[in-house]
């Protein structure tokens, strides 16, 4: 099957084999963002609205949650393990949820700042576009409108490149060992030039996923 989300307030189930919709389900406001991850479903709204779906049950929502961030969602991303997500926000800010709700496991979850910089003392705040966990370390990758790729653990941040423009999209390939990089500018700044669309394919080594140690 082919799951689409879309402003309309609603996610739509379709079968490959028939080209037909086979399930239409709403949703409390516009879709932004979605992932899927076993059976699970995750989907990021307007309104901070974050809603777990298990595809063994459509009949029912399994969670409703609010993000633990306070603007607007742009991108989420399931866990490789599917114990939880990140999810990415307008305001340089991403949190790491847990699905789990016993209290142990909501202890796990945090947020922190990113994609900011300072200019004439000021605080300039980018949004965060893009999510990608490493499938085999559970790394992530960020990419945000400061045209810059980051890599984050729980404990550290590792630079992996420079673009001349926004970061749309990523996209880890099957083990690893490539990340896929969509840069194009989002207008975040309004109507001015910047360069073209570009896909860019990067190598990815193990000293740019691998999780440092704690110390």
């Amino acid at each position: 099957v082919v799951v689409t989300g879309s402003w309309d307030r609603t996610i739509k189930v379709w079968s490959l084999d028939t080209l037909q919709l086979i399930g239409n389900y709403t949703q409390p406001d516009k879709v932004y963002t979605m992932d899927i991850v076993d059976d699970r479903m995750i989907v990021g709204m307007a309104g901070r609205h974050v809603w777990v779906w298990n595809f063994n049950n459509l009949n029912a929502v399994e969670q409703r949650r609010e993000s633990s961030v306070k603007y607007q969602t742009r991108c989420i991303r399931a866990m490789p393990n599917g114990e939880g997500y990140a999810l990415a926000s307008i305001e340089g800010r991403v949190s790491v949820e847990y699905i789990d709700p016993s209290e142990t496991s909501q202890k796990r979850k945090f947020a922190f700042k990113c994609h900011r910089t300072k200019e004439d003392g000021r605080d300039i705040i980018y949004p965060v576009n893009a999510l990608a966990f490493h499938p085999q370390y559970g790394t992530f990758a960020t990419g945000g409108c400061d045209g810059l790729v980051n890599v984050w653990d729980s404990v550290n941040r590792k630079r992996f490149h420079e673009y001349p423009t926004s970061i749309s999209s990523l996209a880890f390939n099957f083990d690893g060992s490539l990340l896929a990089i969509a840069v194009s500018y989002t207008f975040e700044e309004g109507d001015k030039p910047h360069p073209p669309d570009t896909i860019f394919v990067r190598a990815v080594t193990d000293e740019h996923v691998r999780p440092k140690p704690r110390t």
